[in-house]
Protein backbone atom coordinates (compact mmCIF):
# COMPACT_ATOMS: atom_id res chain seq x y z
CA UNK A 1 0.00 0.00 0.00
CA UNK A 2 1.42 3.46 -0.69
CA UNK A 3 2.49 5.43 2.25
CA UNK A 4 -0.20 8.26 1.89
CA UNK A 5 -3.31 5.78 1.13
CA UNK A 6 -5.64 4.95 3.49
CA UNK A 7 -7.70 2.22 3.41
CA UNK A 8 -10.31 4.48 5.41
CA UNK A 9 -13.57 6.56 3.24
CA UNK A 10 -14.71 9.09 4.65
CA UNK A 11 -18.18 10.41 3.52
CA UNK A 12 -19.68 14.12 4.66
CA UNK A 13 -23.25 15.56 4.50
CA UNK A 14 -24.32 18.43 5.64
CA UNK A 15 -28.42 19.09 6.10
CA UNK A 16 -30.36 22.22 7.12
CA UNK A 17 -32.41 21.66 10.39
CA UNK A 18 -35.92 20.84 8.20
CA UNK A 19 -37.49 17.30 9.23
CA UNK A 20 -37.32 16.30 5.83
CA UNK A 21 -33.41 16.61 5.63
CA UNK A 22 -33.48 13.14 7.98
CA UNK A 23 -34.73 11.73 4.84
CA UNK A 24 -32.12 12.94 2.67
CA UNK A 25 -29.61 11.63 5.18
CA UNK A 26 -31.60 8.68 5.39
CA UNK A 27 -31.38 8.15 1.59
CA UNK A 28 -27.54 9.56 1.05
CA UNK A 29 -26.45 6.76 3.80
CA UNK A 30 -28.12 3.67 1.47
CA UNK A 31 -26.29 5.31 -1.20
CA UNK A 32 -22.79 5.42 -0.08
CA UNK A 33 -23.51 1.61 1.85
CA UNK A 34 -25.39 -0.17 -0.85
CA UNK A 35 -25.09 -3.49 -0.73
CA UNK A 36 -22.77 -3.09 3.34
CA UNK A 37 -24.98 -5.99 5.59
CA UNK A 38 -24.88 -3.61 7.99
CA UNK A 39 -26.34 -0.46 5.76
CA UNK A 40 -29.80 -1.15 7.36
CA UNK A 41 -28.49 -0.54 10.65
CA UNK A 42 -26.43 2.77 9.91
CA UNK A 43 -29.20 4.30 8.36
CA UNK A 44 -31.77 3.95 11.01
CA UNK A 45 -28.71 5.39 13.36
CA UNK A 46 -28.52 8.32 10.86
CA UNK A 47 -32.41 8.71 11.25
CA UNK A 48 -32.72 8.52 15.03
CA UNK A 49 -29.21 10.72 15.36
CA UNK A 50 -30.35 12.98 13.25
CA UNK A 51 -33.91 13.41 14.44
CA UNK A 52 -32.51 13.75 18.05
CA UNK A 53 -30.68 16.91 16.86
CA UNK A 54 -33.42 18.85 14.95
CA UNK A 55 -35.22 17.82 18.17
CA UNK A 56 -33.68 18.45 20.97
CA UNK A 57 -30.63 21.54 20.07
CA UNK A 58 -30.10 24.41 18.03
CA UNK A 59 -30.24 22.28 15.06
CA UNK A 60 -34.12 22.62 14.36
CA UNK A 61 -34.12 26.26 14.59
CA UNK A 62 -34.44 28.87 11.99
CA UNK A 63 -30.77 28.38 9.87
CA UNK A 64 -29.96 25.40 12.28
CA UNK A 65 -28.04 22.08 10.41
CA UNK A 66 -26.80 18.93 11.77
CA UNK A 67 -23.66 17.03 10.21
CA UNK A 68 -23.95 13.47 9.15
CA UNK A 69 -20.40 11.76 8.89
CA UNK A 70 -19.61 8.43 7.50
CA UNK A 71 -15.56 6.71 7.93
CA UNK A 72 -15.74 3.45 6.30
CA UNK A 73 -12.89 0.80 6.62
CA UNK A 74 -13.01 -2.59 5.74
CA UNK A 75 -14.30 -3.63 9.57
CA UNK A 76 -15.81 -0.68 11.22
CA UNK A 77 -18.56 1.96 10.20
CA UNK A 78 -18.31 4.76 12.33
CA UNK A 79 -21.38 7.02 11.88
CA UNK A 80 -21.35 10.48 13.69
CA UNK A 81 -24.17 13.37 13.47
CA UNK A 82 -22.71 16.71 15.23
CA UNK A 83 -25.67 19.16 16.02
CA UNK A 84 -25.79 22.77 16.39
CA UNK A 85 -26.01 22.86 20.00
CA UNK A 86 -27.98 24.90 22.40
CA UNK A 87 -29.08 22.15 24.57
CA UNK A 88 -28.12 22.24 28.56
CA UNK A 89 -28.80 18.44 28.81
CA UNK A 90 -26.63 15.83 27.71
CA UNK A 91 -28.52 12.94 25.74
CA UNK A 92 -28.31 9.17 27.18
CA UNK A 93 -29.81 6.35 26.60
CA UNK A 94 -33.09 5.40 28.91
CA UNK A 95 -35.00 3.28 28.45
CA UNK A 96 -38.67 4.54 27.55
CA UNK A 97 -41.77 3.41 29.24
CA UNK A 98 -43.40 1.22 27.50
CA UNK A 99 -46.43 4.10 26.93
CA UNK A 100 -44.10 6.94 25.89
CA UNK A 101 -44.39 8.40 22.38
CA UNK A 102 -40.28 9.54 22.67
CA UNK A 103 -37.12 8.56 24.76
CA UNK A 104 -36.11 5.27 22.29
CA UNK A 105 -33.79 6.84 19.95
CA UNK A 106 -30.17 6.49 21.65
CA UNK A 107 -31.21 3.02 23.43
CA UNK A 108 -32.03 2.15 19.45
CA UNK A 109 -28.83 3.36 18.33
CA UNK A 110 -26.72 1.93 21.45
CA UNK A 111 -28.40 -1.76 20.49
CA UNK A 112 -27.27 -1.44 17.17
CA UNK A 113 -23.72 -0.46 17.62
CA UNK A 114 -20.99 -1.86 19.17
CA UNK A 115 -19.99 1.48 20.69
CA UNK A 116 -21.39 4.53 21.15
CA UNK A 117 -20.06 7.88 22.44
CA UNK A 118 -20.98 11.23 22.77
CA UNK A 119 -18.55 14.31 23.18
CA UNK A 120 -18.93 17.88 22.56
CA UNK A 121 -20.55 21.08 24.56
CA UNK A 122 -22.95 23.68 24.71
CA UNK A 123 -22.10 24.58 21.19
CA UNK A 124 -22.73 21.08 20.00
CA UNK A 125 -22.32 17.77 20.58
CA UNK A 126 -21.46 14.62 18.33
CA UNK A 127 -23.22 11.34 18.75
CA UNK A 128 -20.41 9.04 17.79
CA UNK A 129 -21.83 4.81 16.99
CA UNK A 130 -19.05 2.38 15.74
CA UNK A 131 -20.37 -1.03 13.98
CA UNK A 132 -18.02 -3.97 13.69
CA UNK A 133 -18.56 -6.13 10.36
CA UNK A 134 -16.97 -8.94 9.48
CA UNK A 135 -18.20 -8.79 6.12
CA UNK A 136 -16.29 -5.83 4.30
CA UNK A 137 -18.40 -5.20 0.70
CA UNK A 138 -15.78 -3.75 -1.90
CA UNK A 139 -16.47 -0.69 -3.50
CA UNK A 140 -15.51 0.85 -6.23
CA UNK A 141 -14.48 3.18 -4.25
CA UNK A 142 -11.49 1.33 -2.31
Amino acid sequence: MHEYTSKVRVWGLTCPGFREEVGRARRWTRDVLAGHPRADDVTLIVSELGTNALLYTASGEENGAFHVSLPLSDHVIAVSVTDAGGSDTTPKADHAEREALRGRGLDIVSSLAHDVTIHGDEQGLTVTAELITHHPVSRPWR
